[in-house]
Order: structure tokens, then C-alpha cells, then sequence
């Protein structure tokens, strides 16, 4: 099992903290020192996610907070909270997310659901956090992308998906995003002499519940999902989880890489390849100016 480095005097935000690969990685940088704030959409879950890593952990620093990465004011709601405390933010953790969701939802602010929750959300936290992260001395952003980024496709167009919805695809534009948003903020980091590191990371096929949560989400998981999730080799949450923690915490991790199971579907972790369509520096800084106006954080950033 991978061992996460010491861990403490840094903060670290965790969203979708109270179940599967979130909850690991937060049990696990709690584990090493880390003051974890659980950043969930539900705060009962919240708190038994924290008190299953306080029983693990006695010591642990753990705290609850609400945040529904679909709905904007919620995002705008949590990073006001904890800007208004002051205290730098050493790591982002842009975990949360929800897949293959049969029929088209729209969220309150209009968007696709997948969009919403999978980037849109993540985007608009990372963007209105920065201030936070470049306080602290060596930041970073860790965002959780997947496999299926790989046949994923921005599809500028019809980035709502209103014109023709397919879960999958949605799903896998919406991972792709993520990428896009870990090599462009890589990019700015670059460019700007800060001293974040993005980082990206994708679990493999690891059993959680978001496997099942989107598919019965508004309707039940077709043919090819069932015969998938008995077939292909899988991984549970402890391997699983353990990319996303080396991108989070790991001295070696480099800014914008990508890290994965060495086999693709299971496996230690590697540095992995990133997608083609995921180093298209014209298509990363079009997404990010797009993101930047649906989600109305144009010219934000300017620290």
C-alpha cells in the first residue's frame, strides 16, 4: 500500500469526501497529519465519513462542510467560507463527480448535469480558491479525471448536450474537461511563476458507488454496464485511491501529469500518458474561457 508523505501543518479540501475514492484519500491524508476539511453535498454522510476516520484516526483533524459542486452558489458559498477564515490552502482535491447518468438532468444554473458536477463545479472552486492556494508555500490542485477521458471529445457546439444526449459521452467530454483543466492550469502556472502544481489522476475500474449512483440515478444501468461490471478486472478503493493521492501529495508528482493504475484497469500507480486531445493547448484555453463566462468568473483571475 502506497505510504502518503507527512502530511502535517498542510489544510487540504477533499470534495465528495464521504464515500469511495474521496474517502479514502481523505482518510488517508488525515491518517498522515493533514487537516481534511470533507467538502460533501450531503453533511450526514459528511459526518459519518468522519466518524469512520476519527475511529481509524483518533488524532485526526477533520471537519465537515457542504458543497454541491452542481449548483454555483453552493461552490461560490463554500469558497467564501473559507476565505473569510484566511488560512492558505495547501491542496485542492477535485475528487467528486457522478457518471453515466441515463436521460439529460439540467442543474439549477442550467447546465448539464455530468458538465456540472464533473467540471463546471471543480472549475469555478479551483478558480475562486486560488487566492487561498497561492498564500501557502507549495500548493496543489489534484483533480480526478478517468479513463474514459481517453474517447472523450469537447464538443463546443453542444457542450449542454442539448441538441443529442448520450450518458457515456457526456461523461467521457466531462473527464476530458477535467484534463483540460489540470494542463491549462498547469499552463497558468507556468506562465505566472507560481508555485502550484496541477496535477490529474484516474482510479482505473475501482468498485464505488459511482458505478451504480448515476446509472439508477434517473433510470437503471443498461446492458453493457452490468456485463462491464461483471467482466473487467477491478480494483477496490485502497488501490484504487492511491493515484489521486500520489498527485495530491507525493514529492515526485510533476506539475500537469497524469497519474493511473500501471495496468490502465488495476494496478500501482504510474505516471501515465495524457490523451491527445487532452495537450490541445487551443482547445484547453477555449474550455477554460468558456467555463470562465457559463460559470461567470470571467477575469477572476488577476492574483
Amino acid at each position: 500500500m502506497y505510504q502518503v508523505p507527512d502530511q502535517r501543518g498542510k489544510l487540504v479540501v477533499v470534495t465528495g469526501a464521504n464515500s469511495g475514492t474521496g474517502k479514502e484519500t481523505a482518510l488517508r491524508l488525515a491518517g498522515a497529519g493533514a487537516v481534511v476539511v470533507l467538502a460533501v453535498r450531503t453533511p450526514e454522510k459528511g459526518e459519518q465519513a468522519k466518524s469512520e476516520i476519527l475511529a481509524a484516526h483518533p488524532g485526526a483533524s477533520v471537519e465537515v462542510r457542504q458543497l454541491d459542486l452542481a449548483d454555483q452558489s453552493s461552490v461560490a458559498a463554500f469558497a467564501e467560507g473559507l476565505i473569510a477564515e484566511g488560512r492558505p490552502l495547501d491542496v485542492l482535491v477535485n475528487n467528486a463527480g457522478v457518471m453515466n447518468v441515463p436521460n439529460r438532468v439540467e442543474t439549477i444554473d442550467g447546465f448539464e448535469l455530468q458538465l456540472a458536477s464533473n467540471f463546471l463545479g471543480p472549475f469555478a472552486l479551483t478558480v475562486r480558491l486560488l487566492p487561498l492556494l497561492l498564500a501557502a508555500p507549495a500548493p496543489r490542485v489534484a483533480t480526478m479525471s478517468s479513463g474514459t477521458a481517453n474517447g472523450g471529445r469537447i464538443n463546443f457546439d453542444d457542450l449542454q448536450s442539448q441538441e443529442k444526449y448520450n450518458p457515456l459521452r457526456a461523461y467521457a467530454q466531462s473527464k476530458l474537461a477535467d484534463l483540460l483543466l489540470t494542463t491549462h492550469l498547469a499552463e497558468l502556472a507556468a506562465e505566472r511563476g507560481w508555485s502550484l502544481l496541477s496535477t490529474g489522476a484516474h482510479p482505473g475500474y475501482t468498485r464505488t458507488n459511482l458505478l451504480t449512483s448515476g446509472p439508477n440515478l434517473n433510470g437503471r444501468p443498461g446492458f453493457f454496464e452490468v456485463l462491464v461490471s461483471k467482466i473487467v478486472p477491478s480494483q477496490g478503493v485502497e488501490q484504487g485511491s492511491e493515484p489521486l493521492l500520489f498527485a495530491a501529495a507525493d514529492p515526485a508528482a510533476v506539475s500537469g501529469a497524469y497519474y493511473g493504475p500501471r495496468w490502465g484497469l488495476v494496478g500501482a500507480t504510474k505516471r501515465v500518458s495524457l490523451p491527445r486531445s487532452s495537450r490541445d493547448k487551443a482547445v484547453a484555453a477555449r474550455l477554460w474561457a468558456e467555463a470562465e463566462r457559463l460559470t461567470g468568473l470571467s477575469g477572476r483571475i488577476l492574483v
